[in-house]
């Protein structure tokens, strides 16, 4: 069974806002407003990640308006700018049979009715009502749509091996 990472991508800093150090955030989350609830981000520096405490965030848009404690001049937000940020796992919320993205990618996908591996995960697209999966076979890449029509299960190996079953329909592996 593979490691889940602590930590995991959930904003980019696109640009200030305003003098006073405030930030525009580019969302990585579900939506802007799981992003404005953290309450602590996370910023990867020499291998390590340093807490940024949030004063305050509130959404504006499909963006975060953000201000973190000890950024308070426009310099010191510009020092921010295209950096990504993070949050710890455990500060996400994640529904009931949901999944986090980063613990999905590199995944076999094994088709459910024959046992069949098809390929790997290789990315997750968010392109209209449902995310789209980027499978790697042998012959370049194919896309299954994450609806519970293609996909039967995912399997992190505790009861069954590790893999998103999948069931594909004709022609769905052609590019």
């Amino acid at each position: 069974m593979r490691e889940k990472q602590a930590f995991l991508e959930c904003g980019q800093v696109v640009n200030t806002h305003g003098v006073k150090g405030a930030v525009r955030l580019a969302n990585r989350c579900d939506t802007p407003a799981v992003l404005a609830s953290l309450k602590t981000m996370y910023l990867l520096e020499n291998s390590a990640y340093r807490a940024m405490p949030v004063l305050h965030a509130s959404v504006q848009k499909n963006m975060v308006l953000a201000t973190f404690e000890g950024i308070d001049t426009l310099e010191a937000a510009v020092a921010l700018r295209d950096k990504v940020l993070y949050a710890k796992r455990e500060d996400l919320p994640l529904p009931e049979g949901s999944h986090f993205v980063a613990d999905l990618l590199g995944l076999p996908v094994i088709d459910a009715d024959t046992g069949e591996k098809c390929g790997v995960l290789e990315d997750v697209t968010f392109p209209g009502a449902h995310p789209v999966y980027v499978v790697r076979d042998g012959d370049g890449t194919f896309m299954i749509p994450a609806v519970p029509a293609f996909i039967m299960d995912i399997s992190f190996g505790q009861e069954k091996p590790e893999g998103i079953y999948v069931h594909l329909i004709e022609g769905m592996r052609e590019v």
